[in-house]
C-alpha cells in the first residue's frame, strides 16, 4: 500500500490528500491480463506491456481500453505500452457525478505513481486527448510527446454545452438508443455499411458504459477550459489526427488551433473513429511519431 501527497504544479497550487492505492491482477484469456488500481476507493481497470518508453493510450467517450486492442501488440514491441478505462467507462468505477478532464488526469497521475512511470507519451483519443491536455498541464515534467486523435484542445462552443444538457436529457429518456445512435454517428456515412459489423461491436462496448458514467463524462467535458497554449509552448514533440469527415469535431473549425505551431498534423479522409476507419495507415503515424520522442 502506497501514500502520496501535495503535488505543487506551476499552473495551480494542487491539494491532493493522502490517496491510497492497492493493486491486483485479473485474467481475461481472451484479450490480455487486465489489473486494477484502487484510487480514492474506486477501481480503475489497466494493462501494461512491453518495455522502453513508457506510452499511455487515452479512449474516448463510450469507448474502453479495449479500443486499442488492434495497437497494443505492434506498439508493445518496442514500448511499454499503459491502456486505462477512464472514469466511468469500461471495467473503471465511478467517482463522482462530475468527472472533470482534472478528475481523470489526476487518476492517471496516481496510475503513473504506481506503476513507478516518470516521462510518458500520452495518446488520447477524443475526451482521451482532453485528459491528456489536462494532464501536460497539471503535470508538464512527465510529458516526453503528445499525440491528440480526432481531438481538439478548444473549451466547449456555448452550442456544445447546449447540445451536451441535451444529450444527458436524452440518454436519461433511452439510455439504450441514446448510446446505439451516438457510435453510429462517429464514422462516416460512408462508411457505416463496410465497417457494420465492427460498429456493432463498439456498440456492445459503449452499452457497458454506467448511466452515471455516461452523464459524469458529459458534465465534465462541458465544463474543461481551453488549452490551445499548450500546443503553441510546450517543447516536446506533438501531433494532431484529424478526420475531414468527422461530424463531432468539425475539420474547419479546428485545424487552426495548430497553426504558428511546431504540432505535426495528418488528415484523414473519413470520420471521428480513426483508429478504426483508418487502423492501419494510423498505426503506421502513431510508430513514426514515436520515433521523434
Amino acid at each position: 500500500m502506497r501514500c502520496f501527497f501535495n503535488q505543487y504544479d506551476q499552473n495551480r497550487k494542487y491539494q491532493q490528500s493522502c490517496e491510497y492505492f492497492s493493486l491486483n491482477l485479473i485474467f481475461e484469456p481472451e484479450t490480455r491480463n487486465l489489473k486494477q488500481l484502487i484510487y480514492k476507493n474506486t477501481k480503475i481497470s489497466f494493462t501494461d506491456q512491453g518495455k522502453g518508453t513508457a506510452v499511455v493510450l487515452l479512449h474516448g467517450f463510450l469507448e474502453n481500453q479495449t479500443m486499442w486492442n488492434a495497437f497494443v501488440p505492434e506498439l508493445a514491441k518496442k514500448h511499454r505500452v499503459i491502456t486505462v478505462d477512464l472514469l466511468g467507462h469500461g471495467d473503471t468505477e465511478c467517482l463522482g457525478y462530475v468527472h472533470a478532464m482534472e478528475d481523470q488526469a489526476d487518476m492517471l497521475y496516481a496510475l503513473l505513481l504506481f506503476l513507478k512511470i516518470r516521462k510518458v507519451v500520452l495518446v488520447g483519443h477524443s475526451m482521451g486527448g482532453y485528459v491528456a491536455l489536462v494532464f501536460a498541464e497539471l503535470y508538464p515534467d512527465y510529458m516526453k510527446g503528445l499525440f491528440l486523435l480526432n481531438s481538439t484542445s478548444r473549451a466547449d462552443s456555448d452550442e456544445r454545452k447546449a447540445n451536451r444538457d441535451r444529450a444527458i436529457a436524452a440518454v436519461k429518456q433511452n439510455y439504450t438508443a441514446f448510446v446505439r445512435m451516438s457510435i453510429a454517428n462517429l464514422f462516416a456515412e460512408e462508411n457505416r455499411e463496410r465497417l457494420a459489423d465492427i460498429i456493432e461491436k463498439v456498440k456492445e462496448q459503449a452499452l457497458k458504459t454506467p448511466l452515471q458514467g455516461i452523464v459524469a463524462a458529459l458534465e465534465g467535458m462541458k465544463i474543461r477550459k481551453d488549452r490551445e497554449v499548450i500546443l503553441h509552448f510546450a517543447p516536446y514533440p506533438m501531433q494532431l489526427v484529424l478526420g475531414k469527415k468527422d461530424g463531432v469535431l468539425l475539420y474547419e473549425d479546428n485545424i487552426d488551433q495548430i497553426e504558428e505551431t511546431r504540432v505535426e498534423l495528418t488528415t484523414f479522409p473519413d470520420g471521428h473513429m480513426s483508429h478504426i476507419e483508418n487502423e492501419k495507415d494510423l498505426l503506421k503515424v502513431l510508430l513514426d511519431f514515436l520515433k521523434k520522442v
